[in-house]
């Protein structure tokens, strides 16, 4: 007998229908002899119809009363949940996030979860009971209702697994595991079935949007076994279903050199040029962006030629104007730079894989893929499991692809 903790997004309790079938799958786990704990998410829209909702009120929410207002989506699904459980003849019982008690910080609209009493569902599954949670709350020490952000019953699941010391956690959505890359780019793109955390938390950051990063870091703080399913596949139950994301590197995932492309298209890139080769002038341009919470990814400073260098970073596309009026209104002229450019039409393409520490040439069997194909790279960034390049927005596709098929990703290991 195991104990589970399954999260269903969305779009897997997106009707009365699918919270059935969600509700029949949950009764075959418990007449397996598992005990279950369901963490669920608003069904998919409601979020964002009570965020408009609030709107039509508030222009700028109030985030402490928006949080009251969004939270509700979720209290929904789980009283339905626990209904449709009952229907399978199951004892079942919902709680929100305050009545777990998942204790939050104040960040309303982004909270982070400070500790979970899990007792309480600790004696419902000892006395039989399904347990249904909702996801993406909580509660602050004054009693305020909270929420996690986008993605957050991710992170909740996971909290939840990581305070029952859960056998596993496994994510329910609209795709049946974590794949080599994205599928609709390449359509030869394999499932994994095992990926380090490691990988996931790099995959996560670089766009892969399989899981919510938080979730990711939680998990591999808390060494929560994480599993990745469709709620929309009978495979459930079935030895070596989905993506397990684990700490173990077994001898089939050391052969694996790179385990998936991710990529952003969202990236911008900004280059301050004839900037004064001097201690601090990094802090001096990047200071006044970072004020205004504009997120810095990847930065290069050239060699410094006549006392002058460039500066080169990356930001994301949205907040490509907001960065390059700073730099040029408040910047430019304070430090002494020639000037500011700019081009919001780049796009960044990773591999990644835990193999990279024990393989050379990874890099420049990637740089030799993308020049033969004629696509130039803007900018390199690095670390021990990823290499990162910038390139035209325009080849993006044509990378993804070349370099898929240059690292035998289409390959099963055998």
């Amino acid at each position: 007998m195991a104990l589970i903790v399954q999260k269903y997004g969305g779009t897997s309790v997106g009707s009365p229908e699918r919270i059935k079938k969600v509700a029949q799958r949950v009764a075959k786990y418990q007449e397996q002899g598992h005990q279950v704990v369901v963490v669920v998410s608003a069904m998919s829209g409601e979020t964002n119809r009570l965020i408009e909702l609030a709107k039509t009120i508030q222009a700028q929410p109030d985030p402490r009363e928006l949080d009251v207002v969004i939270s509700t989506g979720e209290q929904v699904t789980i009283g339905l949940m626990a209904m449709a459980l009952m229907q399978e003849g199951l004892q079942a019982k919902s709680y929100t996030g305050a009545q777990v008690q998942i204790l939050t910080d104040s960040a309303f609209t982004k909270a982070r979860i400070l500790s979970i009493d899990e007792q309480s569902i600790r004696t419902d599954l000892a006395n039989g009971c399904v347990v249904v949670v909702a996801g993406f709350q909580g509660m602050d020490e004054e009693g305020n209702i909270t929420t996690l952000g986008r993605g957050g019953s991710d992170t909740t699941g996971v909290a939840i697994a990581a305070a029952l010391r859960a056998d596993e956690c496994q994510i329910y959505t609209d795709v049946d595991g974590v794949y080599t890359t994205d599928p609709r780019v390449v359509p030869e793109a394999r499932r994994l079935k095992n990926i380090t955390f490691e990988e996931m938390l790099e995959m996560a950051s670089l766009g892969s949007k399989v899981l919510q990063i938080r979730a990711v870091e939680f998990a591999g703080k808390y060494k929560v076994k994480l599993r990745v399913l469709s709620s929309f596949s009978e495979d459930f139950g079935q030895e070596g279903a989905g993506t397990l994301i684990t700490f173990e590197e077994d001898n089939k995932m050391e052969q694996a050199i790179i385990s998936g492309i991710a990529f952003n298209r969202d990236e911008a890139k900004i280059t301050v040029r004839g900037v004064p080769d001097k201690p601090g002038i990094a802090y001096q341009i990047l200071g006044p962006v970072s004020d205004a919470n504009i997120d810095v990814d990847i930065i290069i400073q050239n060699v410094g030629v006549d006392g002058t260098t460039d500066f080169s970073f990356t930001v994301h596309r949205n907040e490509f104007a907001k960065a390059m009026d700073i730099l040029k209104n408040k910047v430019q002229k304070h430090i002494g730079a020639r000037d500011v450019i700019g081009d919001d039409k780049t796009a960044k393409v990773s591999v990644v894989g835990v193999g990279m520490r024990s393989h050379v040439g990874i890099a420049s069997k990637m740089f030799r893929t993308l020049a033969e194909e004629g696509i130039n790279i803007q900018m390199i960034s690095t670390s021990e499991i990823k290499i990162s390049v910038i390139i035209d927005e325009k080849y993006l596709e044509l990378a993804v692809r070349v370099l898929h098929q240059a690292f035998d990703l289409d390959q099963e290991i055998l």
